[in-house]
Formats: C-alpha cells, structure tokens, sequence
C-alpha cells in the first residue's frame, strides 16, 4: 500500500479549483509513489469552504489556515490565497515542518521572498512554487532542444503577457488591483511567469529597465462582502487609488549576453490570456503561443534553403513530455493538464529526497528582476538585478 500523502489547500477560488483538480488528476493517471489525498481546505467563508470541501471530497474544512499547519495530519501546505498572504503562510509551514506548493507570484517584494526561501531551506522541506506553464510539453520540449544546442547560442528573448479584464474604468478596485495584497499589476501577476520563462529557457537576468503605466486611477469600491483583501484606501464618492501599474514594459541584459524583452498588460483589448514568447539563436529560433498551447514553432537556420521557415510541432505524442500518460495520440491536453504535471513532479521529487524547480529560491531571483524593474520605471534607469537585496 502506497503511503498516503495528505494535503491541506488555503483558497477556494480560481487556483483552489486548479490545484484541487491537479492533485485528483495527477493520481489518476500517473503511476506515483505516494497517494496525494485533499484532506483539508481552509477559507474565511466557512459555508463556501463546505461546499468547496464537499465537491472536491476534501475530508475536512478550518477557517483558520494556522490550524492546517498547525495539524499533524497534513502533509503538504498548498498556498493558493491573495500574493500578499504567501510569505506569513510559507514560512508558518516551513516551521512546522511542512511541504509548500504555493501559487504565484511569490511575494509582494523580494525581502518577502527571500524570507520564504530562507525558512524553507532552513526546515528542510520541500518547497515549490507554481509557476506552471514550465510543465506545458511544448514548453518542456522547448527548453530540451536549447539545452541540447539544437538553437545554437541565445541571442534574444521576446516575451508577452496581455490581458483586457480590467478595462472598463468601472470595473471595481479587487484585490488583484491594490499594492497591499498584489504588490504590483500585471508586472507582477503576469510578468512574473514571462521572468521565470525567461529565465528557465534562457539564463539569470543582469539588468533591466523598465516602465509602467496606470491607465485608470480610481476605481469603485466593492461593494460590502464580495471577498476583497482591501487596504481601505477610499477616496471621494466610494472610489479607491489604483496604486499599481496596468500595463508593464521591460528591457532585459541576460548574463550570458543574450538581450530580451519582456511587456505585460491588462488593457490590450481582445487578448484575455495571450502568453506568448520568442526565442532566437545562432542555429535556430522558437515560437509559443499558450492559445495553441500543444504546438512549438521550430525553425532550423541547417534545413534546405526549398524547406527553411518555421514548422508547426505538434507536441501530443507520447515521445513529448508528460503526453504518454494521458490520451492517444494527437489527442491534446489543456491548461489544467499542467497543474497534474506539478503535482506529479512534486509528489516524485519528494519521494527521491530531491528538489523540484521553480522553488522559492527561483522565485526569490524572479522577484529581484521585477523589483528592478519598479526600480528602474521609479528612477528612470537602467538598473542592475544585484542592487536588489
């Protein structure tokens, strides 16, 4: 009999689901070591958290989130809460000698996470953080062809992020849009996924320069019990300061020479979830598009000059990383998929005593590059990743 390993998730919504739904998934089609069990849900809504506990077959709800912690019944801390909640949380479960699988981004700041990673490291457990397009097989298979040669050396990155949910100036000041519990807009919450791209595909971040760009600031106040982490920073006839950025624009050194870009934003009308990132070198180039999210465009500067361009890859086949366990072939997988690819790899790792990437070491480095990049859009400057400490 596999041993059990009990999970204990804080947050019921949007990431709630996913995380849920991962761990389920992750059990049912791949052949793990342990047995992920929902043992536990938290959330300040206890009826919700009911119901959210019912429909998942969670075995048990707390509206404290200490209490999870707290339990020696559970395994794994899963952080899925406002970004402005992580760091408390994290590094209660580290102490306590709990496995972390936490949402990004990280932290509201780099202070935060390297306090994260610090404790994390400190306790000895595992620790992850969820940025999950990395366990998208065309992005798996992306990051294998450039870590075989096959694109030669790296010469430029290209990355975008772009969103339109919050255009209407009427749309109501959330917590996603206050500095308290974001941090920062879309530079941060969707920024943060291209720099650990970046990152992953290409090499650590030197410099950076940056600027922002809030295009609404004032916007209504919820309305009373709709859920919100506000700071309460109201102005005249029930409406708040916007205090972050809706739209992000970097520059980016890397150290290995390679240069790259990387522009983010809530107002580009028509793109509710456009992730999409280029990569070019001296032999050959990729494309990703998550809106076509099981192909690669590959190109070979070697092919026959009758034949040379971009070639659409389908990455549904069982060669392609984590496919074989799913469907036959060519048939595709989603978004979701992706989550039950984090839960297996993190269930295999800690299994192997081993460690599993991105962590919060990575998103400790991935904080420093977008803390450099509020840096450099406040003071006008290009600006060193190393002067964030």
């Amino acid at each position: 009999m596999k041993k059990k390993l009990n999970i204990a998730i804080i947050g019921t919504k949007f990431m709630g689901k996913a995380h849920s739904n991962g761990w389920l998934q992750a059990s049912k089609f791949f052949d793990l070591p342990y047995e992920p069990v929902l043992k536990m849900v938290c959330a300040r809504d206890t009826v919700a958290a009911e119901e959210f506990a019912k429909n998942w077959g969670y075995s048990s709800v707390e509206s404290d989130w200490r209490k999870a912690v707290e339990s020696k019944d559970i395994d794994v801390i899963a952080i899925c809460t406002p970004t402005g909640l992580h760091k408390e949380m994290a590094v209660a479960a580290a102490e306590a000698g709990k496995h972390i699988f936490c949402e990004k981004p990280c932290a509201l700041n780099y202070a935060e996470a390297s306090e994260m990673a610090d404790a994390a490291e400190k306790a000895g457990v595992l620790h992850y953080l969820n940025h999950n397009y990395r366990r998208v097989p065309a992005i798996a298979l992306a990051k294998k062809l450039i870590s075989e040669g096959k694109l030669g050396e790296i010469h430029h990155w290209r990355g975008t992020y772009l969103q339109d949910w919050i255009m209407d100036p009427e749309f109501p000041l959330i917590w996603q849009l206050e500095k308290s519990s974001a941090g920062a807009g879309p530079h941060y919450d969707l920024g943060s996924h291209s720099v650990d791209l970046a990152r992953y595909l290409v090499g650590e971040v030197k410099t950076v320069s940056a600027t922002f760009k809030t295009f609404v600031t004032e916007r209504p106040l919820p309305g009373a019990g709709a859920g919100t982490f506000s700071s309460g920073s109201a102005a005249a006839e029930g409406k708040g300061k916007v205090e972050i950025d809706d739209a992000s624009f970097m520059t980016l050194e890397f150290e290995n020479g390679a240069l790259g870009s990387i522009d983010t934003s809530r107002f580009a009308g028509g793109r509710n979830n456009y992730n999409y990132f280029e990569v070019y070198g001296s032999q050959g180039s990729l494309l990703f598009d998550l809106e076509r999210l099981n192909e690669l465009q590959v190109y070979c500067s070697n092919d026959p000059e009758e034949v040379r361009g971009f070639k659409t890859v389908p990455t549904t086949m069982g060669v392609h990383p984590y496919v074989a366990a799913w469907w036959p072939p060519a048939h595709i997988i989603g978004y979701e998929h992706t989550f039950a690819h984090a839960a297996k790899d993190f269930v295999e790792a800690l299994a192997g005593d081993m460690k599993i990437e991105p962590n919060l070491i990575d998103g400790k480095k991935i904080m420093q590059v977008l803390e450099a990049g509020i840096i450099s859009n406040k003071e006008g400057r290009r600006v060193s990743v190393a002067e964030v400490k």
